[in-house]
């Protein structure tokens, strides 16, 4: 299992690392960490020989030893240079060469006061990666393992591939998995009641799947979380500190790519915890594949 780690010498990078390593404790995982230069640009090959260096060869050297200083000892991690046109091409083509089950990156570092602010880096990523994408949170530095995942269960189409994961994630880790539908009432189609009763008929339905999918005992729960909007009912729930949430992306999104949609826009406004987005219709291809 792998999990390639957008990196670079900044808080963001910081970011992304501490987010992977909490994601990849108890797991086995293999954390790659991705340093992109832009193709012809020059920098040094890893050990370099010779006495002297460039300052672009120098920055990469300095990328690496406070990359891989930030990963905790014990978890397996090597860190990679790549060519590419873009940032995030980059950290495409390196997932798909190693199989990872994940790209993980930092928000962007500009925007006040909110934690998420989306840049071009994760929403190229969020357009075109075949993978599940790890958002981290501006200054999320927690690296201790995850203790309860909560998935998004929508009644829209892209919300069972991300059903499917957060199972499958839970079960391997033997955390609790808690199952969230939530209403937006202002936007509700007619009375706002019925609203929020049919997203308590659809979520426990999806409670009964999920429950015959975990070993027995296992901790499954769910909750319909409902305000004036979203963000409302994001922040009417509780979140532990080392939570994820896992959401599909949008129905209007390629097969097996991923769109931000507009819930998933609002949820990521008000979240305080990090977020993992899975492609629509994502089949996940032998143990390496795995989130």
């Amino acid at each position: 299992m792998r999990y390639v780690v957008g990196y670079t010498p900044t808080e963001r990078g910081a970011d992304a690392v501490a987010l992977a390593t909490s994601m990849a404790m108890a797991q086995g995982a293999h954390l790659d960490l991705v340093y992109v230069v832009k193709k012809g640009a020059p920098y040094v090959a890893l050990n370099p020989q010779g006495s002297r260096v460039s300052a672009a060869e120098q920055e990469v050297l300095t990328a690496e030893r406070v990359g891989m200083g930030q990963v905790p000892e014990g978890l397996d991690a090597k860190f990679h240079v790549r060519e590419a046109d873009s940032f995030a091409s980059g950290l495409i083509d390196a997932a798909v060469e190693f199989k990872a089950g994940l790209i993980v990156v930092g928000a962007a570092s500009n925007g006040l006061f909110k934690r998420y602010s989306v840049g071009s880096v994760a929403n190229a990523l969020l357009h075109a990666s075949p993978v599940p994408v790890a958002l981290a949170p501006r200054g999320y530095q927690r690296k201790a393992p995850v203790t309860r995942l909560t998935v998004a269960v929508g009644q829209r189409a892209g919300a069972d591939a991300a059903i499917d994961v957060a199972i499958d994630a839970a079960k391997r880790r033997g955390v609790p998995l808690r199952l969230v539908s939530l209403v937006e009432l202002d936007a509700a189609a007619g009375d706002a009641g019925e609203a929020v009763n049919a997203a308590h008929i659809h979520a426990n339905t999806v409670l009964a799947d999920a429950a015959g999918k975990l070993p027995g005992g296992h901790g499954v729960s769910v909750i319909v979380a409902h305000g004036r909007t979203i963000e409302e009912a994001i922040d009417g729930l509780e979140w532990d500190e080392a939570e994820v949430l896992i959401v599909g992306s949008s129905r209007l999104a390629q097969k097996n790519r991923m769109f931000l949609g507009s819930t998933a826009n609002k949820v990521l406004r008000a979240l305080p915890v990090p977020m993992v987005v899975v492609p629509r219709d994502y089949e996940r291809v032998g143990p390496t594949h795995e989130l």
